[in-house]
């Protein structure tokens, strides 16, 4: 559990968690406790009167214009095309190496989005082992991330399976082996007892808080996840791409788990997306997308949640973000084709492993322009080793010298291949 930075230290009996598991520096969710009640009743007076959409008598009987959201529906439909048109030109090899990245990131991301990094390479090592795909050397396994690595591809590979109370529950107790989310005893696997008082999100400086939203109490979960579970399993009369918007905004809102509800709902929603594909492989991130607007994420969410049935504003974000997600994807596929090019031009040149393993970083989020000094960091050389290995590479071809020159040299990928 992560605590907002803006807020002092949590007096006893109360915690601190990221709403739906998103950055430190947005709403976090607080429970408040019998003890605090009164400290805090004059800080929330305001929030008295607010209705939340699940305490509308309609809900949840969801409202959308439909002729609203066709034309994001056009466009997620048309990206698509042209993702999946473009990945059937691609080889076996370089579209599982694709999944595995847009796996990789998705469990990066819905993590990240809670504050919680994981080493990239081991996250990417479980990932390509439970897909049998050869990722080059197996990395050791982080315990946590290799609980949303579960949960992540149960989602996706085994999207055309019902959803069920107890697959919530094994996602949720694989998010938390120990039974502890930092220091803080949980029950995994279990919905949430609310024996500290209200589930509610805040934000602000205990004392002074702010309550953007507070979800059912416990006692009506059991009725409110059995009818969730059976809309899930039953309801057709949506698109599957907007029943995939519906899904994941309905599991925010009921906030089932004590901690880890933003994991499991990014994973409720993969499992819809994968659906709406018809394919349990993936190849693009809505939890990278959801982390680069995560501000507007919340802006939406919380205008949603005291709204009224009618969650068209929703569903036309959402839609957008996964358009923008599959865009994200094709350029993928661009630099994935350039950089087969590139291994195929140049198989015959012998490389060692720091120069195979900085020329990798080159094709990935590799910011600026390569110089020795970043090449002996990469590769964990000396920098006279490091100049050898690219003026090798120069000699070659595999790499070409920037227009600055003299200390300040650096290098990068011929122009043709980027």
């Amino acid at each position: 559990m992560t605590r907002d930075p803006h807020q002092g230290a949590a007096p006893n009996g109360r915690i601190a968690l990221n709403f739906c598991g998103f950055a430190e520096n947005t709403p976090s969710i607080l429970r408040k406790n019998a003890e605090n009640k009164a400290s805090n009743h004059r800080n929330l007076m305001a929030t008295e009167n607010r209705t939340y959409i699940w305490q509308l008598s309609e809900w949840p009987q969801w409202r959308y214009d439909i002729g609203a959201l066709a034309t994001p529906l056009t466009e997620v439909a048309m990206a698509q095309g042209k993702l999946f048109g473009a990945l059937s030109q691609l080889g076996l090899a370089v579209r599982e190496r694709m999944e595995v990245d847009a796996l990789t990131s998705d469990v990066l991301k819905t993590s990240a989005i809670e504050g919680e990094h994981f080493p990239p390479q081991s996250v990417r090592s479980s990932v390509a082992r439970r897909l049998g795909v050869d990722a080059g050397a197996v990395v050791a396994a982080d315990r946590n991330a290799e609980g949303v690595v579960d949960m992540v591809l149960d989602a996706t590979a085994r999207c055309t399976e019902p959803l069920s109370e107890q697959r919530l529950f094994a996602w949720h107790a694989a998010l938390f082996p120990t039974g502890y989310s930092g220091l803080q005893r949980i029950q995994p696997g279990e919905w949430r007892k609310d024996e500290q008082g209200p589930m509610q999100v805040v934000s602000g400086r205990i004392g002074r808080e702010k309550v953007h939203f507070e979800a059912p109490a416990a006692d009506q979960l059991t009725r409110e996840m059995a009818q969730f579970v059976d809309w899930a399993n039953t309801d057709c009369n949506h698109h599957p791409m907007i029943k995939a918007g519906l899904a994941h905004l309905w599991f925010v809102t009921l906030h089932p788990f004590d901690d880890g509800n933003g994991r499991v709902a990014r994973a409720v929603g993969d499992l819809f997306l994968a659906r709406a594909d018809a394919s349990p492989q993936r190849y693009y991130s809505l939890a990278g997308q959801i982390q680069r607007e995560r501000e507007a994420y919340h802006q939406i969410l919380e205008q949603t949640q005291q709204g009224g049935m009618d969650v068209t504003a929703w569903l036309q974000w959402f839609l957008r973000s996964v358009h923008l997600a599959v865009e994200h994807a094709l350029a993928g596929v661009g630099i994935s084709q350039q950089r087969n090019a590139y291994w195929s031009r140049f198989a015959h040149v012998a490389l060692n492993a720091r120069q195979q393993k900085a020329l990798n970083r080159l094709f990935e989020d590799f910011e600026g322009k390569l110089t020795a000094r970043k090449w002996a960091a990469i590769t964990k050389t000396s920098a006279d080793t490091a100049l050898r290995d690219i003026t090798a590479l120069v000699d070659a071809g595999m790499l070409v010298r920037a227009s600055a020159g003299g200390r300040s040299s650096a290098y990068e990928i011929p122009a043709e291949f980027r």
